[in-house]
């Protein structure tokens, strides 16, 4: 049975449009080139950060990411970057007892806004800076493992990106959830991967409680 839920941040809670749009910003390129170059890299199963190398050879992102909190225009979002299912989702899975969580390739700064956003809406917030291992890494999905109070094949894990969320998931025994919207899932969706390796597929994270009610109420 599933009994816990945990998602990923960017593209599955959060529309990053406005945080990409300023990267375009701060390298001094039209967004829609910065978006293109984004999404050519991606179909051509790059790192996304190769992005920023394109534009600017030798570009560091975390160096860049500290340039930009220093002159004032640190990567931020909020509320209002929140897609729209989130926030009754999560109250429909907390309606159904499910224990939830937030884990996710994210800087300190990132998870101190998580907090602030969904302190008391989920179980846990976990960071890969906070956890010093990132995705795809499985460390991470050992550390997921280990701060939910549920075994591994008790926990479901959504994300948008088949090679940074479902399979590495997988691999650590979790049943996953593919959620189809950013630039990842898109551009993923009609693969092998996409159609054969995620528990469920699904167009809104509000589909998830009756999902997840259906398949709890069949391993019964």
């Amino acid at each position: 049975m599933i009994r816990a839920v945990v998602f990923d941040v960017g593209e599955c809670l959060v529309d990053e449009t406005r945080e990409y749009g300023t990267w375009a910003d701060w390298l001094g390129v039209p967004r829609h080139t910065f978006h293109a170059m984004f999404g050519a890299v991606i179909a051509q199963r790059r790192d996304y950060r190769e992005t920023f190398q394109e534009f600017r050879p030798g570009f560091d992102l975390y160096e860049e990411r500290e340039k930009r909190a220093a002159a004032g225009k640190p990567e931020t979002f909020g509320e209002e970057d929140l897609y729209r299912d989130v926030r009754p989702a999560l109250t429909e899975l907390r309606t159904d007892q499910l224990w939830l969580g937030i884990a996710g390739n994210q800087t300190v700064r990132a998870g101190r806004i998580l907090r602030e956003l969904f302190s008391k809406d989920v179980d846990l917030i976990g960071t890969s800076d906070d956890w010093g291992a990132a995705k795809p890494d499985p460390e991470f999905f050992k550390r997921v493992a280990d701060a939910v109070p549920f075994d591994a094949d008790e926990i479901l894990y959504v994300g948008d990106r088949c090679d940074n969320d479902i399979r590495p998931a997988k691999a650590a025994g979790m049943p996953t959830a593919l959620v189809r919207r950013g630039p990842w899932a898109t551009i993923q969706w009609n693969s092998p991967e996409a159609n054969e390796l995620p528990t469920f597929r699904v167009d809104s994270l509000l589909e998830l409680p009756g999902l997840i009610r259906k398949f709890n109420g069949s391993a019964r």
